[in-house]
């Protein structure tokens, strides 16, 4: 999944703020703090999934509306979840105003009037429309105009920037389960009750698991193929890769045991030859895992 992006870089300094303008016209009313003719240097990306839409922005300090106008000519009802990167956000919203410090996010609806005043630099906006999460929109909907402070505030935004960092690498047939993580997490930040918590963290470490398990295949003939390695491809500490693989018997175990696979499947295959294709193939693999004679499977014996 490839982010769609959009940048003002390359423009001449009194074009930049229109075309800024032009891309969000339908959606927010806003205005720089600074001239438009002293330049307007911003750049966005779009990942757009099966149910909600992730969107990282960088730009200049500059106010951003949802006006009653704006909300009869475009009457998209979706719900925001925004993540500033640094300074502090001035939030008008639902007849309450509120400093919103860095690193902690807060709930919004585009059915409804909103004014913010944004400092330089970036964040991240999680939009979920009411239809994809029908089931979640009560609580959404008790929270608007809220900020999620707190541990469940932190934990949230690190799971929105651990969704950026890995959108990009997830297949289609997954953005369904993709999206019951997402509103699972969500409800378990905003709206903490035991069920909910639980239910987050079975969706978030089946996701996790997937995502080892496709590692392992992906690097499954290379010899530096261990917790090293996995930590880095799939963006885990040590710790945590070891807790998600206590249940497949330890991450060392879980690589040995799909080389034994794949080599017996090789060695059982009826087409090629075996002698120069096959059992090359089951050579190199049977010298890569170094089996022990407390580990012998009836598929591999210690040689004698």
């Amino acid at each position: 999944m490839s982010p769609i992006g959009f940048t003002t870089r390359g423009l001449s300094k009194r074009q930049q703020y229109e075309a800024w303008r032009s891309w969000h016209d339908s959606t927010f009313d806003g205005s720089p703090d600074r001239p438009p003719e002293d330049g307007f240097v911003a750049k966005s990306k779009i990942w757009r999934t099966e149910g909600f839409a992730l969107v990282r922005v960088s730009a200049p300090a500059m106010k951003v509306m949802r006006t009653k106008t704006l909300i009869r000519r475009n009457p998209v009802d979706h719900f925001i979840i925004t993540l500033g990167r640094s300074g502090i956000t001035k939030l008008n919203a639902e007849n309450d105003t509120r400093d919103v410090p860095a690193g902690a996010p807060f709930v919004l609806s585009l059915g409804h009037e909103m004014l913010s005043a944004r400092g330089p630099g970036d964040r991240l906006q999680l939009y979920l429309p009411r239809d994809s999460f029908r089931e979640l929109a009560p609580v959404l909907e008790a929270a608007r105009g809220t900020v999620v402070n707190g541990p469940m505030g932190t934990l949230l935004a690190e799971f929105l920037e651990l969704l950026e960092r890995n959108l990009q690498q997830i297949d289609v047939a997954n953005h369904g389960p993709l999206k019951d993580a997402v509103g699972s997490m969500i409800a378990a930040c905003i709206a903490p009750s035991p069920d909910r918590i639980a239910a987050a963290k079975s969706q978030l470490d089946a996701g996790r698991l997937e995502k080892v398990r496709r590692a392992v295949r992906r690097e499954l003939r290379s010899p530096s193929l261990g917790p090293d390695l996995l930590c880095r491809l799939v963006g885990a500490s040590r710790s945590s890769l070891y807790r998600l693989m206590e249940s497949q018997g330890g991450v060392t175990r879980y690589i040995r045991r799909q080389r034994l696979l794949e080599s017996h499947a090789a060695l059982c295959d009826p087409v090629g030859d075996k002698s120069d294709r096959g059992d090359r193939r089951g050579v190199v693999l049977h010298r890569r895992l170094r089996v022990q004679p407390r580990l012998q499977t009836g598929i591999w014996r210690q040689p004698q």
